[in-house]
């Protein structure tokens, strides 16, 4: 949604953090300057100290926490990756897939001390908590879906560390050091909050998990350190730039994990033990091939794309189809797309839409920005 326009002459307001919404359907879509949100992203030497940084509420996230002796033993046999392996503070990239190896969600998972916690998209939530009341006995591990009294405000860009540092008052040199989805516990602004190096865009991002009663000292000690208030739209060109599949727009429950990218994104153990959909993975992996691949498209930002429409070879063969499409400030006209794996990077593919077609150049991911 977008927020209704001041007054003439007025300041326009910046939406209060608690506009964000619940769900990625209703949350903040913008700021009021789309193309400005997303600049934002990068530090310009000539704007002097400023920029650098955004700052996303993906409140509408799903959280929950999985306690007692066996909850790594329990999720491990839920996901694709080894949560096993991980030592307290250590996180991974994961997803949990039905029997036939089709994602169910695609998760963050975290090992502290005393339990582990697991993020993953609003789309898949239901399916991920029918996965686990229907697999976890809560004799093995207590579990709790607690995204309504959490918030998670997220900041990225390529001062993201700098900001997240002045904001928490902690040494930004200890953030940059940060494996992707290492995590800590700290005590800033009068709240236990946790931070979390997330690797959901091409440039720096960390996401801040805290509990909703600090959601507006938060927000504002991150945007008086140089965070910019960023929407979902500006957001959304970021993640499809760097080719990270969102659940329930480019990946699904009808779609196997390694047409995903699931390996290439670091979310797949080959050496774990067994887990739902382990057979369909391994065979893929060791015996054979997918058909089809997520893929980038190029394409003429005056003809935009629209999603579900048909991918057509030279020989006029059906190779695919259109998931998601954005106009990039800094790329034009970028699309992610599952493709058929016939069809080579550099190849133009035609875009069938309702009433026209389009040429689209095949690219591999992520989309390079240099």
């Amino acid at each position: 949604m977008s927020h209704d326009p001041s007054p003439p002459g007025a300041t326009p307001p910046e939406p209060a953090p608690a506009a964000a919404a619940a769900s990625a359907i209703d949350a903040v879509r913008d700021y009021g300057d789309v193309a400005g949100e997303y600049s934002a992203l990068r530090h310009d030497p000539a704007h002097g100290p400023v920029g650098g940084a955004i700052l996303v509420d993906r409140s509408y996230r799903s959280r929950g926490t999985f306690a007692g002796p066996k909850a790594r033993d329990v999720i491990t046999g839920l996901v694709t990756n080894d949560v096993l392996a991980l030592a307290p503070g250590a996180g991974c990239y994961a997803a949990a897939l039905t029997p036939k190896g089709k994602i169910l969600s695609d998760a963050r998972i975290l090992v502290r001390d005393d339990d582990v916690l697991v993020d993953v998209p609003p789309r898949a939530a239901a399916g991920w908590w029918g996965m686990v009341r229907k697999y976890v006995n809560p004799r093995l591990s207590r579990y709790a879906d607690i995204t309504a009294s959490t918030v998670d405000l997220s900041v990225y860009g390529t001062r993201a560390h700098a900001v997240v540092a002045a904001a928490l008052g902690v040494p930004w040199e200890s953030l940059a050091d940060m494996a992707p989805f290492a995590h800590r516990q700290l005590v800033a602004l009068g709240h236990t909050l946790q931070l979390i190096r997330v690797p959901d865009l091409q440039l720096e991002g960390f996401a801040i998990i805290a509990p909703i009663a600090a959601r507006d000292t938060l927000w504002a000690s991150l945007r008086a350190s140089g965070a910019h208030p960023a929407g979902l739209d500006a957001f959304e060109i970021a993640r499809i730039e760097a080719g990270r599949p969102e659940w329930g727009i480019e990946m699904d429950d009808a779609t196997l994990a390694q047409e995903a990218n699931m390996e290439e994104l670091h979310a797949v153990s080959f050496t774990k033990g067994c887990y739902t959909g382990q057979e369909t993975v391994a065979r893929v992996h060791f015996r054979g091939h997918v058909n089809r691949h997520l893929r980038g498209l190029r394409f003429d930002e005056a003809h935009m794309l629209t999603r579900g429409s048909g991918l057509r070879d030279a020989g006029d063969k059906s190779v695919g189809d259109v998931r998601s499409a954005v106009i990039s400030p800094r790329l034009g006209g970028v699309a992610l797309a599952m493709v058929r794996r016939e069809i080579e990077v550099d190849s133009e593919v035609e875009v069938v839409a309702a009433e026209s077609t389009v040429r689209a150049r095949v690219v591999a991911l992520p989309f390079p920005l240099g």
